[in-house]
């Protein structure tokens, strides 16, 4: 599946700058190369860089990490319900409220590391479990329609916005 074939009805338009930074990608490739994108992200920061913020009331770069894991977690979680045909309409999540909670200014760069590689494990295993029904299914979260498969693109895309900001404004 590519990205070519999701339709813009299949999500909000706030996730579009998400989508927009990837290009025709297979979704499942992507998923594959998203991986080993962040590793070689990660394996190049110095662990003293992991607390660094670039301006004042910013995040950390180890916040920044800990909240594309966390949102990786939510989006996998919504995809989940709604490919198993959960109708429930799922609320949004501030994610500035995860950030003072999540621990990141004790976390190191291999805990980090761990965590992400099992969060994203478990994001290629769910999706490569959804038949062609499934994929395609669509629920609701945060007030819109969602479809599985637009979730496994916007964790993608979130993923490449963040490492695109985290290369821009915390490792030049």
């Amino acid at each position: 599946m590519v990205l070519s074939e999701l339709p813009t009805s299949e999500y909000n338009p706030f996730y579009q700058t998400y989508v927009m930074a990837l290009g025709n990608v297979d979704l499942f490739e992507e998923l594959k190369n998203g991986k080993a994108d962040f590793l070689s992200l990660l394996k190049d920061i110095p662990e003293e860089k992991l607390n660094y913020a670039y301006a004042e009331d910013k995040w950390s770069l180890a916040e920044a990490l800990v909240h594309m894991i966390d949102t990786e977690r939510i989006f996998q979680y919504r995809a989940l319900r709604i490919a198993r045909n959960d109708n429930t309409p799922l609320p949004g999540f501030d994610q500035d409220n995860y950030v003072p909670y999540s621990n990141a200014k004790n976390r190191s760069k291999q805990d980090l590391l761990e965590e992400y590689k099992a969060v994203r494990d478990a994001t290629i295993t769910l999706f490569n479990s959804f038949d062609g029904e499934a994929i395609k299914r669509i629920g609701t979260t945060s007030g819109s329609k969602m479809s599985v498969r637009a979730l496994g693109f916007i964790i993608s895309g979130h993923q490449a916005h963040h490492i695109r900001i985290i290369n821009e404004r915390y490792l030049d």
